[in-house]
């Protein structure tokens, strides 16, 4: 749990000082704090009285994950932390599909956006009516959807998978045909690690991709290499197969941070949303971070203001509403996940 109820201004800005993040936009000042306080202490005291839990992604802005927020992870971790709480309402403080895996997990319980500019460039790249026309195309692959895909998507397909547990899964999968969606980088990197494995799949894959990670080119990583002899690169497996091959480390957000936590180089270069490197700048300060990190406007477009005001009055808009054949059909691709992620 992150939320102090009785948070101080002196208090956050000690949470808060160490980051430096994306030119004046994750800057910090004790003036800063004391002004954002009454807004943080009146979210606080909301969200107890309508028996409410905040989930903060990495990505979104540090000052809400380190206020008002209750549990800080990725979309899967977050999505399990939806299951185990007995709060009835869920303020999901990411992007749309997260709350919507949210809401097929926890049914019954309300799930609230608190972005008026809630989409995904990579999660909306793909369409049910588009995956219906791919099983058409090949009838005989078994259609695997990333985390990273909206809840009619997830309907459409097998089985779902994680940037932390696809390899796992796909290989674990009886058919040696998949289709995967939607990002070409993950599929690209998959039949990478196959190769290295020597597992024989024929996997075919759609042409989506993140804004933030296909921002990283190999010509990136030479230069780093060359300025930051000492760092260590670590990398998502959203980023290129030529990123990927050239990192040290390549992992999902929460296995990314744990390799920065547990390993003892003298500088590290993250290329992944910058939200992570807030994160370890607040919480490992000691880390020495060089290189770049690249913003997500889906992720920074929430703000406190918003959470405070789909707590006090949530519309349609902001409420994840899904049918129940939706529901149910996504809730089975995801259970082949838990199935063959054991």
């Amino acid at each position: 749990m992150l939320a102090t109820k009785n948070i101080t201004a002196e208090e956050l800005y000690k949470k808060l000082k160490n980051i430096k993040i994306g030119g004046t936009f994750c800057h910090f000042s004790l003036k800063k704090c004391q002004q954002m306080l009454p807004l943080i202490h009146e979210i606080l005291e909301l969200k107890e009285k309508k028996n409410a839990i905040i989930l903060t992604h990495t990505y979104v802005s540090p000052e809400i994950i380190y206020s008002v927020g209750d549990f800080v992870g990725d979309s899967f971790e977050l999505s399990k932390k939806a299951m185990e709480t007995r709060a009835t309402t869920i303020v999901f403080t990411a992007v749309r599909f997260m709350g919507e895996t949210a809401k097929i997990l926890n049914p019954d319980k309300e799930v609230l956006i608190p972005s008026n500019y809630n989409g995904c460039d990579l999660a909306d790249d793909i369409t049910a009516e588009k995956v219906r026309e791919l099983k058409k195309q090949f009838p005989d692959y078994t259609f695997v959807c990333y985390i990273n895909t909206t809840a009619p998507v997830k309907a459409e397909c097998d089985v779902c998978v994680t940037s932390g547990n696809v390899y796992k899964v796909v290989e674990r999968i009886p058919n040696d045909k998949i289709y995967f969606l939607p990002d070409e980088m993950m599929g690209l990197n998959l039949i990478e690690e196959f190769k290295k494995k020597d597992i024989k799949k024929d996997i075919k894959f759609y042409t989506g991709s993140c804004c933030v990670h296909k921002e990283y080119t190999l010509e990136d990583v030479l230069r780093d290499r060359i300025h930051y002899p000492k760092a260590q690169i670590i990398s998502h497996p959203e980023c290129k197969p030529e990123v990927c091959q050239n990192s040290d480390f390549v992992g999902s957000t929460s296995q990314m941070l744990n390799y920065l936590k547990d390993t003892s180089a003298e500088q590290f270069i993250v290329l992944t949303e910058c939200g992570l490197s807030a994160r370890v700048k607040a919480e490992h300060p000691d880390k020495n971070l060089v290189g770049m990190c690249t913003l997500c406007p889906f992720m920074k477009a929430n703000r406190l203001e918003d959470i405070l005001r789909v707590l006090k009055n949530p519309t349609n808009q902001d409420r994840v509403i899904l049918d129940k054949t939706t529901i149910e059909k996504a809730r089975r691709c995801l259970e082949k996940m838990f199935e063959y992620s054991k």
